[in-house]
C-alpha cells in the first residue's frame, strides 16, 4: 500500500494594519490570540504573528502599512465581505467574552444548519465570522 504525502498546510495570512502594538493590543486583548513572534526587523518593521491561543493552525502576520496603497487596504482587505472565520467549540462564552473585551458584532448570535454564528469587525473594520460549527 502507497502513502500519500502530507500536503502542505497554510502557515500564515497576512492582515495589513496601521499600527502593529495596537494590532497585537486587540488580538491578544479582545480576541484571546496569544502573540506568538515579535521580532525586529530594523527599519521600524516587526515581525509580528498572533495565532489563536492553544492553536496549532493558521497564524496572522500582522504588516504595518507601507506606503498609500497599503494603507488604504487597511480595514477592507476583503471588499467589505467576511474574510476570516473565527472557530470556536463555545459560541455563548467567546461572544460574551468578545462583547465585553469592546469587539463591536455587526449582528445577533444566529443559529443556521452549519452552526452558530455572528458577524464582528476587528479593530480596523474587517469583517469576521465568530463560528461554532455544528456538530456532524
Amino acid at each position: 500500500m502507497t502513502t500519500t504525502p502530507p500536503l502542505p498546510s497554510l502557515a500564515l495570512v497576512t492582515l495589513v494594519v496601521r499600527d502593529y502594538d495596537e494590532a497585537v493590543d486587540f488580538f491578544t486583548r479582545a480576541l484571546g490570540f496569544e502573540l506568538a513572534e515579535d521580532t525586529d526587523r530594523g527599519n521600524g518593521t516587526r515581525w509580528v504573528v498572533v495565532r489563536p491561543r492553544g492553536g496549532a493552525g493558521t497564524g496572522l502576520l500582522l504588516a504595518r502599512a507601507d506606503g498609500e496603497a497599503q494603507a488604504a487596504a487597511v480595514g477592507a482587505q476583503t471588499g467589505g465581505r467576511v474574510g476570516f472565520f473565527l472557530h470556536t467549540d463555545d459560541f455563548a462564552r467567546d461572544h460574551a467574552r468578545m462583547t465585553a473585551a469592546g469587539v463591536r458584532f455587526l449582528e445577533e448570535p444566529r443559529h443556521e444548519p452549519y452552526g452558530s454564528v455572528a458577524v464582528f469587525e476587528d479593530l480596523y473594520g474587517n469583517r469576521w465570522d465568530l463560528l461554532q460549527p455544528a456538530t456532524a
